[in-house]
């Protein structure tokens, strides 16, 4: 008590120096009208920037809310969007020949649409596993094309998925044709880039030119003649036989793959019945004595 009544005793001139100031302008501002207005502009000025100052940091503080707030709309809008993507594909799988490819096929062939699960293409032997399995419509050895052409041989069916063989696996032999030539040979991955593929056992006298289109064959049960594989890159010179050996560019980008379509022969368990007797000679002979 005594230091704050030392304290007061000791700067009374300056207390009575801002009183006499406060009095001044108090008097000066209330009697003239020009002074007035000066004062009111400047006091709106300066408490104008108090609140900008003041809103600045109370919104700076209130930022952890807002983003919360903005995160669990969010996570609301990815939900919903991630729900009409899933209503969409499954309004796409019941619209005929999604692909556009598959006009080309004979009446013989039927196909079920499926959406990708799972893919690889940097593994040594590459699979992918789509989203629909025997329930669907889906049983072994059937050809897989997708948007842009050859994707695969289903291998493994579930009741609600299936596995396929990518055309990028060295285990897969593929008939195809050089469009333009009509001649035929096997195409085969040899395992480095899974944007190319080798057709080899072409015969030599065929004429093959960069950008000839490379297509299935039709000797084969799984696809129908003509869907789309590649276009020839130009010639394997690592391939030694009596053969020729061509580099092929696919045309299925695998990194892409979305929606596949398994396609069902009619005729398939014909044929195959017929090619086991081929390879069975004693069921040859049964038939004959029939």
């Amino acid at each position: 008590m005594n230091n704050l009544l030392q304290f007061l005793v000791k700067h009374v001139p300056w207390f009575v120096f801002i009183i006499y100031v406060v009095i001044s302008c108090i008097l000066l501002f209330r009697s003239n009208p020009y002074q007035q207005s000066v004062y009111l502009s400047s006091a709106n000025g300066i408490s104008s920037t108090v609140y900008e100052g003041y809103s600045g940091i109370s919104s700076y503080f209130g930022l952890k809310s807002v983003n919360e707030d903005l995160q669990a709309r969010n996570t609301e809008l990815e939900l919903e969007v991630a729900q009409l993507k899933k209503q969409l594909n499954n309004y796409k799988l019941q619209i005929p020949d999604t692909t556009g490819i598959l006009a080309k096929s004979k009446p013989d062939f039927t196909y079920v649409v499926a959406n990708v699960i799972s893919n690889s293409v940097a593994q040594p032997a590459n699979f992918i596993t789509i989203d629909r399995g025997s329930e669907d419509g889906i049983v072994p050895e059937m050809g897989v094309v997708g948007h842009n052409g050859v994707v695969g041989i289903v291998n493994v069916v579930g009741k609600h998925s299936a596995r396929i063989i990518s055309l990028i696996n060295p285990y897969i032999r593929l008939s195809c044709k050089v469009k333009k030539n009509g001649k035929f040979g096997t195409l085969k991955w040899i395992g480095e880039d899974y944007r190319y593929a080798t057709l080899t056992e072409l015969p030599r006298d065929g004429k093959y030119t960069k950008g000839d289109s490379v297509v299935t064959s039709g000797y084969s049960a799984l696809f129908p003649e003509g869907i789309m594989v590649g276009i020839v890159e130009g010639e394997d010179k690592t391939q030694s036989s009596n053969f020729m050996a061509v580099k092929v560019r696919l045309s299925t980008d695998f990194s892409q793959l979305k929606n596949v379509s398994a396609l069902n022969n009619k005729m398939r368990v014909e044929l195959k019945a017929l090619e086991s007797k081929d390879n069975d000679p004693s069921g040859a002979k049964k038939e004959e004595k029939k």
